[in-house]
């Protein structure tokens, strides 16, 4: 189709699409090769996994950063030979909506900055990434779904594992129950954290073992049986209270789903933990670990090995999310995934409160 004809027939759909009252749903198409990604936030995460990644990105560049840390952006300027212009700290952040260079935010601070951050961003036009957790309060959350329709850019959560193959495979067993009906599931998701005044163990800032890792095993939970629980009953501990004093060091909680489906899930900030299994009426199957930066195995009872391999987990994750942008297609992982595990965990943490089970 030649261009002008392109234009005119794009053009009278979208019109159409905004008659309807669809049109703030509508992801629309870019016309250019790659998406520009700006970092907000050059911790760990952004420092030694998502900068490496988007060198092997196809779809996507890292072409901004945002940083309170003047060193931080001197020194990420010249390693990652960054326009000046596409240099930013938290005071200068929403004139990024002038610079054409930078089309997706990739969120990656503290949880209790994410919804900040992720409006902000969503109002200076760009698509927004953020990573898990995706907020620190239900309304966090559907603040920010809102701030990104109302502004018809995308909005995904750094769920990297949803973009995993073997991962993907279990959903498929799962949707088409090639074991059968999913019965019972096991996730567990922790490490041992050997900081004492890090945001993590400040409630604050989004802190605790359920908000980092928990999200891991209640997503798991979720993604393996393809549905959502109608129950929580949940207990929470710690061998270092004069360091877990305002959040969790380690939680279990039990889920119910309908038909009478169960998960048992565990998270830790002081132990190492990384298994998911799920048990079905013809069959059971399992990853561990479920969740490694450094790949993802498995194994069916019938035999089946689950190793199929990706050569970095967060380049698969941006490519997928920029594509889908560029293509004008659904997220893989929407805002409202993050805010069905987010509605869980509130009602995991009343349930530790009140020491009942809480019905959803």
């Amino acid at each position: 189709m030649k261009r002008r004809a392109f234009l005119r027939n794009a053009t009278t759909g979208l019109l159409t699409l905004s008659a309807a009252g669809s049109f703030a749903n509508i992801l629309l198409p870019r016309a250019k090769g790659q998406l520009g990604v700006a970092l907000v936030g050059l911790g760990y995460y952004s420092t030694d996994l998502l900068a490496p990644a988007l060198q092997l990105t196809t779809q996507c560049k890292l072409t901004g950063i945002v940083t309170g840390t003047p060193a931080k952006a001197e020194l990420w300027q010249q390693r990652h030979e960054l326009a000046g212009k596409n240099i930013y700290n938290y005071s200068t952040f929403d004139t990024i909506a002038n610079n054409p260079d930078i089309d997706v935010v990739y969120i990656v601070l503290p949880p209790s900055m994410h919804a900040e951050y992720t409006i902000r961003a969503a109002n200076a036009g760009k698509h927004v990434w953020c990573e898990k957790p995706m907020a620190v309060s239900v309304a966090e959350c559907e603040a920010m779904i809102n701030a990104c329709r109302k502004n018809k850019v995308a909005l995904s959560i750094g769920y990297r594992m949803h973009h995993e193959p073997n991962t993907q495979q279990i959903i498929r067993f799962a949707r088409e129950k090639k074991y059968g009906a999913v019965r019972k599931v096991f996730a567990a998701a922790g490490y041992h954290e050997g900081r004492r005044d890090h945001w993590k163990q400040k409630r604050s800032m989004g802190g605790g073992a359920l908000m980092d890792m928990g999200v891991y095993s209640l997503n798991a939970a979720r993604y393996a049986t393809q549905a959502e629980p109608i129950a929580v009953t949940a207990t929470q501990s710690t061998t270092r209270p004069d360091i877990y004093r305002e959040v969790d060091e380690t939680t279990t909680f039990d889920l119910e789903f309908p038909n009478g489906t169960t998960a048992h899930c565990e998270t830790s900030f002081g132990k190492g933990m990384n298994d998911l299994r799920v048990e079905c009426t013809n069959g059971w199957y399992a990853l561990s670990p479920f969740q490694a930066y450094s790949g993802v195995r498995g194994v069916t009872s019938d035999g089946i090995r689950l190793e199929a391999a990706i050569e970095n987990e967060q380049t698969t994750q941006m490519d997928d999310d920029a594509l889908a942008i560029m293509q004008g297609k659904k997220m893989l992982v929407p805002g409202e995934e993050g805010l069905r595990d987010i509605r869980i965990v509130e009602a995991i943490r009343k349930s530790v409160a009140g020491k009942s089970r809480v019905v959803l």
